[in-house]
């Protein structure tokens, strides 16, 4: 993802890593992988499709993207 030895290339990477952790993993147990995997997919579509962001004018990163495409 990014140079070697340059830890600012993927600090936003990093961040979202820490976040899913935190929010997806962290205090749960998953008795199959399968469960496991189902809820990343299930946490990176809600991070992506429902979740506003301050920083992206209050919208989700989908909607940020695609109103430049209108």
């Amino acid at each position: 993802m990014s140079k070697k030895g340059n830890c600012l290339d993927n600090s936003t990477m990093e961040s979202f890593f820490t976040r899913l952790k935190t929010e997806c993993y962290y205090g749960k147990r998953f008795e199959m992988f399968e469960q496991l995997e189902k809820a990343i997919h299930e946490y990176i579509h809600d991070y992506n499709h429902e979740r506003i962001q301050a920083k992206l004018k209050e919208l989700s990163p989908v909607e940020y993207r695609t109103q430049s495409l209108n």
